[in-house]
């Protein structure tokens, strides 16, 4: 999962992106509106979490040009504001979700998740596929019945790899979607992170390496599916 914090107070919004990292969720801070409105022309966001009371376009202007784009990126509203009037207002304006500050970590987690789980309703929530079971919202992988340790950051990964369902993915892709926007796009972390993630799930190994485009899961001569 990736999302933007739109938050204009630095030490809250770096607080809230290194806890989220720490659930393998990618994360990337705007400070203001019109840095906001940039990064979500740019890149594909599955959550926007948005504070209402930012410098620039405020969040109220953002949240309209999310919901009008017709993305269907879900918004989180943060406020200092509790009043039903300023929840009803926010709900108006298209948010999906409202948390009121000061908030738990903890809480900002399960509601970032069950807005994710919300967003993918049509989509089944375990994948399947070349013996692989992995399970996005218990964050289990298993391999021909075997549970398969990984790391956050392995998970991430694989979890892009299984969703293209045997297609390439491209190491920018990889970078784009399990890492965040301070990531280095001349790192060797994409090959680091899938090299380490084949040892992992053991031989034979389930990823292959399609020269100068990307990476699969191979199917085993059979096509991905879920369930």
């Amino acid at each position: 999962m990736r999302v933007l914090i739109v938050e204009d107070e630095p030490l809250l919004a770096e607080a809230i992106r290194d806890g989220l990292r720490l659930e393998a969720i990618a994360a990337d801070i705007a400070g203001d509106g019109d840095t906001a409105l940039e990064l979500l022309d740019l890149n594909d966001y599955d959550i926007a979490v948005l504070d209402r009371d930012i410098p620039g376009p405020s969040g109220d202007e953002v949240a309209r040009s999310i919901v009008s784009s017709g993305a269907g990126t879900p918004i989180l509203m943060l406020t200092a504001a509790d009043r039903l009037d300023d929840k009803a207002s926010g709900f108006e304006l298209g948010a999906d979700d409202y948390l009121t500050k000061p908030f738990e970590l903890r809480e900002l987690v399960l509601r970032l998740r069950a807005l994710d789980r919300r967003r993918a309703h049509n989509r089944p929530p375990v994948r399947e596929i070349a013996g692989l079971r992995l399970d996005p919202f218990r964050r289990e992988v298993f391999r021909d019945g075997r549970y398969v340790a990984l790391t956050r950051k392995q998970f991430a990964v694989l979890e892009v790899l299984v969703a293209a369902e045997g297609g390439v993915v491209s190491a920018e892709e990889l970078l784009e979607r399990a890492w965040d926007e301070n990531a280095d796009p001349f790192t060797n972390a994409v090959r680091i992170t899938v090299s380490a993630l084949r040892k992992r799930l053991g031989e034979p190994w389930v990823i292959t390496t399609v020269q100068g485009v990307g990476y699969r899961i191979a199917a085993e001569g059979g096509h991905g599916h879920t369930t």
